[in-house]
């Protein structure tokens, strides 16, 4: 998330831009103007290779080697974590706490969990902690930021956010989901900065390309907010808000053909995505 352009003007957001808002892909689900954001940013991202039975048997024999060693068990529970293992990868944390009470890294890998799971109230005890034991630890910031954004607690997360930035993170997410506040704020140049930082730190990642473009549509500037939505589409072709966002901007230079058939991808990779069905309707 590094350069940053200029807008061309601050009118306030049309209704279609507004609705617009809601295809970012964000941290937490919020609610504006009756839709909701998906794929959260922080969410685990499930990769079954994680979890075959050699990648963990060969964790398993390091641990055994080592019962002993906390870090043996944290590894495997990330492992089962990314695969989907959740329950598996509780015990490996619970496990590595126990070896070691302070080990601030394996509480903030289980409040991740426990955020995928469900389990709000267990994750923020264990973000918590985390920053009790390590008040710098920059991630245990970001995802109890994220806990909070989720509640609604804007003020608080962007509290978080702040303090993970003031440490000189550089986890984009502390970035992208700080911009996602300010843009529902509508504090839209602002809000382009922080994406603009995000992709300079993670450049292959198209949430943050999503994030601004919205802004830049708020603004009104739709050559820099396609120029976003097509590189979105590039570094991933199987996200339904790129597609619906690339398909909007189509849609508002009265191109209905090309808005048609960029809508009717997103509701292919998601047939319950509001913002491509409605899309859809109007431009059929």
């Amino acid at each position: 998330m590094g350069f940053f352009a200029a807008a061309k003007t601050k009118q306030r957001p049309s209704n279609l831009a507004r609705c617009l808002l809601l295809a970012t892909v964000s941290a937490v689900t919020l609610a504006m103007s009756g839709c909701s954001t998906t794929s959260p940013v922080d969410a685990i991202s499930i990769d079954r290779a994680q979890g075959t039975d050699e990648n963990i048997s060969s964790l398993t024999e390091v641990i055994q080697r080592n019962p002993r060693d906390p870090e043996g068990y944290n590894v495997r529970g990330a492992a089962y974590g990314r695969s989907g293992q959740f329950r598996n990868a509780i015990d490996d944390f619970n496990r590595a706490i126990q070896l070691n009470p302070s080990f601030y890294q394996a509480y903030a890998n289980r409040a991740l969990i426990h955020r995928s799971m469900g389990n709000l109230t267990d994750a923020a005890n264990d973000y918590n902690r985390a920053l009790q034991i390590n008040p710098r630890y920059d991630v245990a910031y970001i995802g109890r930021g994220n806990l909070y954004r989720q509640a609604g607690r804007t003020n608080e997360a962007m509290n978080d956010f702040d303090r993970a930035i003031n440490l000189q993170t550089t986890d984009p997410r502390a970035y992208h989901n700080r911009g996602l506040i300010k843009q529902q704020r509508n504090q839209h140049p602002q809000a382009i900065e922080d994406f603009s930082t995000a992709i300079s730190l993670a450049p292959n990642s198209p949430e943050p390309y999503n994030g601004r473009g919205i802004s830049y549509v708020a603004l009104n500037d739709d050559d820099n907010a396609f120029a976003d939505f097509n590189r979105a589409v590039e570094l991933n072709q199987r996200i339904a808000e790129s597609w619906s966002n690339q398909a909007l901007i189509y849609e508002r230079r009265g191109d209905k053909k090309r808005a048609s058939r960029s809508y009717a991808r997103a509701a292919q990779l998601d047939p319950k995505y509001r913002p491509a069905i409605d899309g859809l309707s109007r431009v059929r």
